[in-house]
């Protein structure tokens, strides 16, 4: 990225230097210049620029990086060029898959019993095809694909696939031929498609592709909450005489008000949480666990309760419905059912790490890795019992400490008219709160749960950051780091597979939450 130069600023200040970012997003009104914008970018990029539009799946385009790779390298057919960017790609894959296999054969006819027979460009479409659409096929014919549906048994050619399945069908080609390391710049990412495959689409194509930096252009909120990694170009308006532009910066989860409430007209439901988009684990979880909701980021736990209130006020304005998620901490019954109360979830484990330490995401990890299921549950459960065995003094005294606090808070808050009914008030505070019953209650509660063997009730309440490294779950299931098993798990929520759903499953069933429709 850092070959890259971003255009000049209508203020005449130094423009400043590009994102190191994966993930380029480039927003703003209609108008503004965001068009221009992006083509500026491509100039600069240079050979590297690798550019892609879903109008070249449908209709011919004289400015295409795949027409461009297929008169250069291919031009099978002069006296009968493809309309199009995708039946160019789908006649330079059959080309290619006919070479090959005509390369091994050759090889094996000469002796050479070493020729293998590995995956080739079209092998990977079809794998990936598959993924996005699940149930249905894509059969190799002389000369052409056919494709079949779940909804009928007779197979068509590309040409009779619906918008949408040829926009797939012509990115995914697409980006498998790619450059090394491309800058993909893509015009309207969401175009032709339905809202349910634009999330599965890019995360599969993202990463079939971690070598490329990808470059959108879009006025869509859907999208641009969707990119967990990504940088973002705010642009405002373009100065056509003198080829400048007002735009900003702005670093992952920095959206302003201003820009986040210009892109509600999407009609999405806004989920508020705590961390922000560069490092925190909620930013890159809770996308994926609700792929239907507009996600932001906005830090501390605080805000996110105040502006879920402040949202759910002004509903019968924006008409969306907004929630929040905040960690439980060590927050009580009554705290948690009156934050339920007012559309902030709050799970059923202590903290966002040990949403990876339930017993239900374990064993899909672990059935993932074609590991032994019940001994790594039997012993991750033991050595986090023994464990919170271990710390539940200290834990308890933390539970109580939280309490008192809050209750102090509450109780101080009590209104009195005068100086003397204040002193009154604060004199009597210690004996309105019995510390050690609250302690005794507790200490009751978690020696139960260490008695009983109650491991979902010790992850509701063990706050212990280190508990996921040493609870032994990531060299038992074959990973060298926590964040290599975060990643896994994540990864997972994006294929759309069957482990994709159950994984969702699980953790929403820890906000008690129905399955998904």
């Amino acid at each position: 990225m850092n070959t890259l130069t971003l255009p000049p600023l209508s203020t005449s200040s130094t423009p400043p230097g590009f994102p190191k970012s994966k993930q380029l997003t480039i927003v703003g009104a209609s108008g503004a210049g965001k068009t221009r914008f992006m083509h500026r970018l491509v100039t600069s990029a240079g050979p590297r620029a690798y550019v892609l539009s879903p109008i070249g799946a449908l209709i011919d385009s004289s400015e295409s990086s795949i027409r461009t790779a297929y008169e250069q390298n291919y031009c099978l057919r002069p006296g009968a060029s493809p309309i199009n960017d995708l039946d160019r790609l789908i006649e330079m894959l059959l080309h290619d898959e006919f070479t090959y296999l005509m390369s091994v054969k050759s090889a094996r006819l000469m002796g050479d019993n070493s020729a293998r027979f590995l995956p080739t460009r079209l092998d990977k479409l079809v794998k990936m095809w598959q993924r996005i659409f699940p149930g249905n096929q894509i059969m190799r014919e002389p000369g052409k694909l056919m494709f079949s549906t779940e909804c009928g048994k007779d197979l068509v050619g590309s040409i009779k696939l619906s918008s949408g399945e040829r926009t797939v069908l012509y990115y995914i080609a697409a980006l498998l031929y790619a450059p090394q390391e491309a800058i993909v710049f893509v015009d309207e990412p969401t175009m032709f498609l339905h809202p349910s495959l634009m999330q599965p689409l890019w995360n599969t194509v993202e990463g079939m592709r971690p070598d490329c930096t990808f470059v959108y252009n879009t006025s869509d909120a859907e999208f641009l909450s969707s990119r967990t990694s990504n940088a973002c170009i705010w642009v405002r308006s373009h100065n056509a005489e003198n080829e400048t532009w007002d735009y900003t910066l702005l670093s992952p989860g920095s959206l302003p008000d201003d820009l986040f409430i210009s892109l509600i007209g999407s009609r999405r439901p806004v989920l508020f949480i705590e961390g922000d988009a560069t490092h925190s684990i909620d930013a890159k979880l809770y996308p994926l666990v609700f792929p239907g909701c507009i996600v932001r980021p906005l830090g501390s736990c605080n805000k996110v309760i105040e502006a879920t209130r402040s949202f759910c006020d002004l509903r019968p304005m924006h008409h969306l419905e907004s929630h929040g998620i905040v960690d439980r901490d060590r927050r009580t019954e009554h705290e948690v059912e009156y934050l339920r109360s007012k559309n902030i979830m709050v799970p059923e484990v202590a903290e966002i790490e040990n949403i990876f330490m339930l017993e239900s995401v374990i064993r899909i990890m672990a059935a993932r890795r074609k590991k032994n299921v019940e001994r790594i549950v039997t012993r991750v459960k033991r050595t986090v019992i023994n464990m919170f065995n271990r710390m539940h003094r200290e834990q308890v005294l933390l539970h109580v400490r939280h309490k008192m606090k809050r209750d102090l808070e509450c109780r101080s808050d009590a209104r009195v008219n005068s100086i003397d009914a204040l002193e009154k008030h604060l004199r009597h505070l210690p004996q309105s709160i019995d510390v050690r019953g609250y302690y005794n209650k507790l200490m009751n509660e978690f020696s139960q749960m260490i008695h009983h063997g109650d491991y979902a009730g010790i992850l509701r309440v063990f706050n212990h950051k280190p508990m996921l490294p040493e609870s032994g779950v990531i060299n038992l299931l074959g990973y060298k780091s926590k964040e290599e098993y975060i990643s896994s798990v994540l990864d997972t929520l994006k294929n759309e597979s069957s482990d994709s759903r159950l994984l969702r499953k699980a953790i929403r069933a820890c906000f008690s939450l129905p399955e998904e429709e």
